[in-house]
């Protein structure tokens, strides 16, 4: 699990990422439901690939992702580093 200063310096090197309790969880929009579903498609290979695997919803062109690594107990590297892979995917 991260430091308090390592979460902070890890969430401000993130765009539009927040703490939340033991997760750190952002809201993706995207121009339709096509895009939000492309995005997830894509998320989830590379999640799946690190063998981390997020808590998310959709909604028509939104697609909430919570992040959290659970045998840890809270926010570790793994987070910050898929947060980082969906943030490149959302902006492609």
């Amino acid at each position: 699990m991260l430091t308090e200063s390592e979460l902070t310096e890890g969430l401000a090197a993130l765009d539009g990422w927040r703490r939340e309790g033991a997760a750190i969880v952002k809201q993706f929009t995207f121009a339709d439901f096509r895009a939000a579903m492309w995005f997830l498609n894509c998320a989830a290979a590379v999640a799946d690939a690190m063998d981390h695997h997020p808590e998310w919803t959709n909604v028509y062109s939104r697609v909430t992702v919570r992040l959290t690594t659970h045998d840890a107990g809270g926010v570790t590297e793994k987070d910050l580093v898929l947060a980082e892979a969906m943030d490149s995917l959302a902006n492609g």
